[in-house]
């Protein structure tokens, strides 16, 4: 999302027009069922409650407003082509080999290599997150029993604020709040992000199995255990 704010355009030709090639491929060729992978970002953000599938798009970055116009393409493709179409949004994954640009796996990484992490504005910032092998799980439903041209959201319900997550990080990798630096906050900073889960919870049964303090326990284990994996990867990115 950070990346999008200094340059948008390679969003736009990823998750826009990248989007509309999948479509018009996958039309040709016949595919079965299209399930397009989105995000909670493209409703923007919410001060009390949650969305629920029907809630307006008002992405507030330029990566949440191409991954809602992907949204709208995928939509649109069902309700013109009458292709199978199936679109989910899920919150905040977290787990083993996530880029460790993310808040998540930059923190443990660093704190892993005795860095200080950044926190951005007063870390009240509050996200939902969600164990990697929920979220696979989650769109596995969607593909096999999903009701097409519908929207489903995939969450983990367990919602956190950025400094809670930050405490927690913090112990399980052993470290102290003396290595957290507080930076500017970023530009269209969502507040919130909550999504109800009820449909998808109703209809295909699905509910989160990774407790968070499990899933995070296990995340912080794994990218202990694979330093191989992702120290080439921030030295590429300069993280």
């Amino acid at each position: 999302m950070d990346r999008s704010i200094s340059g948008a355009l390679p969003f736009v030709t990823t998750n826009v027009l990248g989007t509309q090639v999948l479509l018009d491929a996958a039309r040709a060729a016949g595919v079965g069922r299209f399930v397009h992978v989105s995000t909670d970002e493209v409703y923007g953000s919410i001060a009390e409650g949650s969305w629920t599938e029907t809630w307006p798009l008002a992405p507030n970055s330029p990566y949440a407003a191409s991954k809602a116009g992907s949204d709208l393409l995928a939509l649109a493709a069902h309700r013109t082509h009458g292709m199978d179409v199936v679109v989910t949004r899920c919150s905040n994954n977290y787990g083993p080999h996530q880029f460790p640009e993310k808040v998540i796996p930059l923190f443990v990484t660093n704190l892993l290599d005795g860095k200080p992490v950044p926190l951005y504005g007063d870390g009240g910032n509050v996200r939902d997150w969600l164990h990697v092998a929920d979220h696979c799980r989650g769109i596995q439903l969607v593909l096999e029993k999903g009701r097409s041209g519908e929207v489903y959201h995939i969450g983990g319900g367990t919602e956190l604020s950025n400094r809670e997550l930050t405490e927690r990080l913090l112990e399980a990798c052993g470290a102290g709040w003396d290595m957290v630096r507080p930076v500017a906050d970023r530009k269209g900073h969502d507040r919130r992000y909550s999504l109800d889960i009820s449909k998808i919870s109703e209809e295909l049964g699905y509910s989160p199995r990774v407790g968070l303090a499990d899933g995070l326990a296990a995340t912080v284990a794994w990218y202990r255990d694979n330093r191989a994996w992702w120290e080439p990867l921030k030295s590429r990115a300069g993280l």
